[in-house]
């Protein structure tokens, strides 16, 4: 496959044809929609790469549009996806919990090779100023509050959640939050939440190591737990509420929790995992732990419209892209970690290994700002490992692609990329996936 054009190539490019590109094809934005256009997001500007692609910009505005890069900032990474892969991460032999098979040494060395690698920073204070800065100029200045979005979809056991369903692990938040640390960001500005229903249970086993080790970290949930604050759903500002663009109108409006409102940034921190309702379960949809409902009654039921075997599904539309195009997510989020450290078939289920791993837990982190491109690579691994579920699990993402949210690899009616393909990398094309193995 031909190499993808990013920045730096759309920029060598203009300076090698001097005056213009020659692309041919209509005019696609004047000057002052171009002007927004490049002032926008990173998947505003990935549109417009795309565009120059398929020769839909004039030769006229290519060179403005270079011009811009030129005397622009934007993020790390154009649809990039950096995977690091470390078979001593985890050491579960199915007996006990499997958090406590986890290094939490291998894992913090992944995640800091793994942010070095998406932001081309090799220091904590250069990968934090270069994720701030995507959404505050001059980046971090304490008393500014990061969310983090974890999961705990099956702490249903309460705050002793014992069991060996999927959820978060406490190694890679450390990891992130000591990575956080040494840039200078203060332990008080740091969230922890997951906030479905009004607050999940934050068991023991995660927040307790966490809290020992960084006592003035935050964690907001259901508030029965000890050093977990109620997560509350007041409608502070309106820009809290999530209205959904469904096509039959059956879906009536959510409130995002304050503390979304509240806070300058988002990270976003789903787990490598199929669904029994949607396809996959990855960072679109760890964000309905971020709403104060889910279910109502009738079809007044998010799942109806994730689910492929619900008469009220429609591949063009997904109620997880009007979640994330809310302000408090799409303008605040500026970092998505994938934990793939063991994954599972189910989201409700235990981990299991997997055979394109060679029959091992699959050891992954995965890092990326583009939203879209994160989801695509781990809904690859997802189908890779089970084909059967191929079928409408990139739906969701060509919405989000088409509503200018990131980059998905291939079309509709060829999805994905092949993250297995060698040398790695080589499977995808629009999407830069970088693979990083111990």
């Amino acid at each position: 496959m031909s190499k993808k054009i990013d920045r730096r190539d759309f920029i060598k490019g203009a300076a090698i044809t001097g005056a213009g590109l020659a692309l041919g094809g209509g005019l696609l934005y004047g000057r002052r929609a171009l002007a927004e256009l490049l002032a926008a997001g990173q998947a505003d500007i990935d549109r417009a790469i795309r565009d120059h692609k398929q020769g839909l910009i004039s030769d006229e505005n290519a060179q403005a549009t270079v011009e811009a890069y030129m005397t622009s900032g934007g993020g790390p990474g154009y649809s990039r996806v950096v995977h690091v892969h470390d078979p001593d991460a985890t050491s579960w032999n199915g007996s006990g919990w499997y958090g406590n098979a986890v290094s939490q040494s291998v894992v913090s060395d992944m995640m800091r090779t793994g942010l070095q690698r998406l932001t081309g920073q090799s220091s904590w204070d250069g990968i934090w100023s270069a994720l701030f800065t995507q959404v505050q100029p001059l980046g971090y200045q304490a008393g500014q509050k990061i969310a983090i979005k974890v999961n705990f979809n099956n702490s249903g056991e309460g705050c002793g959640d014992n069991d060996s369903e999927i959820d978060a692990l406490p190694q890679p938040v450390s990891a992130l939050i000591a990575g956080l640390l040494q840039a200078g960001v203060q332990e008080q500005d740091i969230w922890l939440y997951d906030a479905t229903k009004g607050g999940r249970y934050i068991p023991d086993r995660f927040r307790v190591p966490i809290a020992n080790a960084y006592p003035n970290v935050s964690f907001y949930g259901k508030g029965e737990c000890s050093g977990v604050q109620q997560s509350t759903f007041t409608g502070v500002d309106a820009s809290l509420q999530v209205t959904f663009s469904d096509p039959d109108g059956n879906l009536t409006s959510r409130l995002l929790p304050d503390l979304l409102y509240y806070a300058t940034y988002v990270i976003n921190m789903p787990i490598l995992k199929q669904h029994g309702i949607h396809p996959v379960t990855l960072g679109f949809k760890n964000h309905f732990g971020s709403l104060n409902n889910i279910i109502r009654g009738g079809n007044d039921d998010l799942h109806a419209y994730i689910s492929p075997s619900n008469s009220l599904y429609d591949s063009n539309y997904s109620p997880l892209v009007d979640i994330y195009i809310n302000p408090n997510i799409k303008n605040k989020t500026i970092l998505i970690i994938g934990d793939g450290l063991y994954a599972a078939p189910g989201a409700t289920q235990a981990p299991t290994q997997w055979a394109t791993f060679g029959n091992d837990y699959p050891n992954s982190l995965f890092f990326a700002v583009d939203p879209v491109a994160m989801d695509c690579v781990m809904t690859d691994f997802v189908v890779t490992e089970w084909t059967w579920i191929k079928s409408h699990a990139h739906d969701y993402l060509f919405c989000a692609q088409e509503a200018g949210l990131g980059t998905c690899e291939g079309t509709r009616s060829n999805p994905g990329g092949d993250p297995w393909q060698a040398p790695y990398g080589s499977g995808y094309e629009d999407i830069e996936y970088i693979r990083v193995t111990s």
